[in-house]
């Protein structure tokens, strides 16, 4: 399982990548093995002004769907379109291409909040 030092996760099974005020979005490679096969990714709320733990979108694979949850309070600048074709992209890169929000960070203490990959290791492993 790849869990990365350089980013920060949340009990949900989500990544976040900080640079500056703009933090990018994903699931861990742990949350994309769990769901299977990803057939579908729903984010309506681009442009959106969201507080931390609120419903973003959704993600659908063959098994089932599950809610995606802001890490961070702030306002959604960009959805990952690549997605609306390609959302298998998520388990085949789940750090990478297939990285699927970007947040415009409302309160940098709240990052505070999130997990180290230590922590989410041993969440995953518990």
């Amino acid at each position: 399982m790849n869990i990365p030092d350089n980013l920060k996760y949340t009990k949900d099974h989500e990544w976040v990548k900080i640079e500056g005020e703009i933090a990018t979005v994903g699931i861990t490679d742990f949350a994309q093995g769990e769901l299977g096969d990803v057939v579908f990714v729903e984010v309506d709320t681009e442009g959106e002004n969201l507080d931390q733990e609120e419903t973003f979108g959704t993600i659908e694979a063959v098994k089932t769907v599950s809610d995606l949850f802001m890490p961070l309070s702030g306002e959604i600048t960009e959805f990952n379109e690549e997605l609306e074709s390609a959302p298998d992209t998520i388990n085949k890169d789940p750090y990478g291409k297939g990285w699927i929000i970007k947040i415009k960070i409302a309160d940098k203490s709240e990052v505070d909040n999130l997990l180290d990959a230590g922590q989410y290791k041993e969440l995953v492993e518990a």
